[in-house]
């Protein structure tokens, strides 16, 4: 399996391309990642979104148009997806598939693993492939998602944290924004966090 990944717009959002058995799967497509997905694609089969948030979606229409793919978002952040109080222009864009709570899916051979850790916004998860896990704005390194924004919740991020603590396996985690870390590493901070919510 190969991990591309490029930092995209002002919020530098990380977007990655997982080339596993030569088909790329697309996660979090922001600001200005057409291009540059398009460059990097030779076998596309899909788009995942791990949350709602316009610097992590704002690409979802064009590559779904451009590339005739299917776009997976988790369900409780669809209604994200049409408008954004901090980006009015959002181009919006409407899930082929609506990802709810914790699902496994083959996407055309491949095992993606969406897992549901609400608190950021509403239906904020990871995804994983093989012994990745992408992580969007739930976990970064050292640091979490913030909890001060519409739709946040800060109980909800707490009880994910707790949920988080309890995975008994470790991988590589690949976030939204910075660099990458592993589950195992995180869990060490997971209670101060939990103890700041």
């Amino acid at each position: 399996m190969q991990i591309k990944v490029q930092p995209m717009g002002p919020y530098q959002t990380n977007c990655y391309i997982v080339t596993k058995d030569g088909k790329d799967i697309i996660i979090d497509p922001g600001v200005d990642a057409t291009e540059w997905v398009k460059k990097n694609v030779t076998n596309p089969i899909a788009i995942l979104n791990t949350h709602g948030h316009f610097d992590h979606v704002w690409s979802n229409s064009a590559l779904q148009k451009e590339l005739g793919i299917k776009l997976y978002t988790p369900k409780d952040d669809v209604m994200l997806l049409n408008s954004s109080s901090w980006m009015p222009d959002l181009p919006p864009s409407t899930p082929d598939v609506e990802i709810e709570g914790d699902k496994e899916l083959d996407i055309d051979g491949v095992k993606v693993k969406f897992r549901h850790f609400a608190g950021h916004t509403p239906g904020s998860s990871t995804i994983e492939i093989d012994d990745a896990m992408f992580s969007g704005d739930f976990i970064f390194k050292r640091s979490i998602g913030r909890t001060d924004f519409p739709y946040s919740n800060p109980s909800d991020m707490k009880k994910s944290l707790q949920k988080f603590q309890k995975l008994d396996f470790d991988k590589t985690i690949y976030p939204g924004h910075g660099g990458s870390t592993s589950i195992k590493q995180e869990q060490q901070y997971s209670d101060y966090w939990i103890q700041q919510l």
